[in-house]
């Protein structure tokens, strides 16, 4: 697979966008389904009308970076030549095709693996991918097409990173020393979760600068358990934006044989108030059915968040790992987050093989990988399902 970067030199921009309602799920896939025949039985016949000219894979992506909406997103380009096929990232969408045997050649173009469009298709030219006019002016409606949708798909705007402990709570502490950094010292809850928060915020803003990630802590201070969780509840998100939590710890135990990681959410039993009954004056009577509704979406959501945590661990650490599975816990910021929230606990503090990957740059590295796999993976679910609302 041959890899192409290319980032947007266009000024990066914070601002979130427009509010908007979202609008009756069937009503937004007819207008989905509707738009594609469309595009499928006419879009055929204007370009073949067109004179064609076409641009090398440089000025295409140079050209994506001009798609309305488009500014701060990062434009990449794949290409595999054993199946003769491309695929381009704008951000988060995706656009897919294989080339054409020889110029003047439609086909399709798949876009985030969903919506079905027509161009004339790129082709190779002695050696060398040729991307027709129709086809990059395809790329980017289709592209402009997807992020205008944006301003109503439900989706992940924020990401809470919580790591545990800090300041005056050390957390767990080894009852041992271990070669820590090359010295020889115990092993310190606060310290190795900060660590693996850092790294895990540094890959998250890169993989996803549109989305607001944020640390409960990014040094050794000690913010109190209604602190973290303000902070979390205090994020303004519009009608179409919602938000996740990740507490992040080590564990312990009498048994220095005991080993491997853990994943908590919120039992579904516990009920708590999550909507404001303020904005609900008019609709008291069914206050309590709407939050009953919410507990459950957000239980709903914590336990596939969980889940696809622990499978990312499985694969990046191995079956040597113990999976210790998806618990259910009152924990202090999981029951006072209003919001999809887990507790996940890497690994020992008294066991030699879970301290090893914890203090390591490797087993660090194997840390961070895993929890932003597990994350992307249910971001990835939760924006193309359509999500749920987050609520202030």
């Amino acid at each position: 697979m041959i890899k192409h970067d290319h980032t947007s030199h266009n000024k990066k921009t914070n601002t979130p966008p427009p509010s908007a309602c979202p609008i009756n799920q069937p009503e937004r896939y007819v207008k989905k389904y509707l738009r594609t025949i469309i595009l499928l039985i006419f879009l055929p016949l204007i370009t073949a009308a067109l004179p064609l000219s076409a641009l090398t894979l440089d000025e295409t992506l140079a050209a994506l970076e001009t798609t309305r909406g488009a500014e701060g997103r990062r434009v990449e380009f794949r290409w595999d030549p054993f199946f003769q096929s491309g695929l381009f990232f704008l951000g988060d969408h995706y656009a897919s095709f294989f080339a054409a045997a020889a110029p003047e050649e439609s086909g399709f173009l798949l876009l985030d693996g969903r919506d079905i469009f027509t161009a004339h298709l790129p082709y190779t030219e002695n050696g060398a991918l040729i991307f027709p006019d129709t086809f990059i002016a395809s790329l980017k409606d289709a592209f402009a097409l997807s992020i205008d949708e944006e301003a109503t798909r439900l989706r992940i705007a924020a990401i809470i990173i919580d790591p545990g402990h800090g300041g005056k709570d050390p957390g767990a502490v080894s009852a041992g020393e271990f070669m820590i950094n090359g010295k020889s010292q115990k092993a310190v809850e606060k310290d190795i979760v900060l660590e693996v928060s850092k790294r895990l915020s540094d890959v998250l803003k890169k993989a996803w600068p549109g989305k607001r990630i944020l640390m409960t802590r990014d040094g050794d201070t000690f913010p109190s358990l209604a602190e973290r969780t303000t902070i979390a509840n205090s994020v303004p998100l519009r009608d179409n934006e919602a938000i996740i939590y990740i507490s992040i710890h080590a564990n312990k135990a009498f048994n220095h044989n005991t080993r491997g990681y853990e994943v908590w959410y919120l039992p579904s039993d516990f009920r708590r108030e999550l909507l404001d009954p303020s904005k609900y004056a008019d609709s008291a009577d069914i206050l309590p059915i709407l939050n009953d509704m919410l507990q459950e979406e957000f239980t709903t959501e914590s336990i596939l968040m969980g889940n696809s945590i622990l499978k990312a661990f499985g694969e990046t650490l191995g079956q040597s790992v113990p999976n210790r599975g998806l618990k259910a816990q009152d924990w202090y910021v999981v029951r006072n987050s209003r919001m999809p929230a887990v507790l996940v606990e890497l690994g020992f503090l008294d066991n030699k093989d879970d301290i090893a990957l914890m203090t390591t740059e490797n087993g660090l590295q194997k840390f961070t990988e895993a929890l932003y796999k597990g994350i992307a993976e249910f971001i990835g679910v939760f924006e193309r399902s359509g999500g749920f609302t987050a609520v202030r």
